[in-house]
């Protein structure tokens, strides 16, 4: 009998934790903050690129208009999956200057989740999976 309420316990208090994870799991694969009907073009100059899990990032100094740079967030896949579309750790190098295709945050600020980059030698690396043609 002991053993049959320990295993219940158990059983109770890890489908607490999987429930109270939920949100937490699906806000972090969330894409609500980004704009996925509009895509812009960006040019600079990147600042570094993180090659990290659970996504990778590019930080890309953009010019401004005003003589000035605008620092921007860009998200892209994961390490994983852009190692399987032709990505690597060392793509993107800082003063490498790019021009990135970018699902614009909804909110206004500097950044966004990466469409493509178009690297320097003019080769195109994409990001997310190409839409298919109507």
């Amino acid at each position: 009998m002991t053993h049959r309420i320990c295993r219940r316990g158990f059983l109770g208090l890890l489908g607490v934790a999987v429930l109270a994870s939920e949100p937490a799991v699906l806000a972090h694969h969330s894409t609500a903050m980004f704009d996925m009907k509009k895509t812009v073009k960006v040019q600079g100059t990147v600042e570094s690129f993180e090659w990290t899990n659970p996504h990778t990032w590019i930080w890309l100094n953009v010019p401004n208009g005003s003589n000035a740079t605008s620092r921007w967030g860009i998200e892209g896949m994961s390490p994983n999956y852009l190692s399987r579309t032709g990505w690597t750790h060392g793509t993107l190098k800082a003063g490498d200057k790019i021009t990135v295709d970018v699902h614009p945050l909804r909110d206004g600020r500097t950044g966004g989740f990466c469409v493509s980059v178009t690297l320097p030698d003019g080769k195109v690396l994409r990001n997310l999976p190409e839409a298919p043609s109507p």
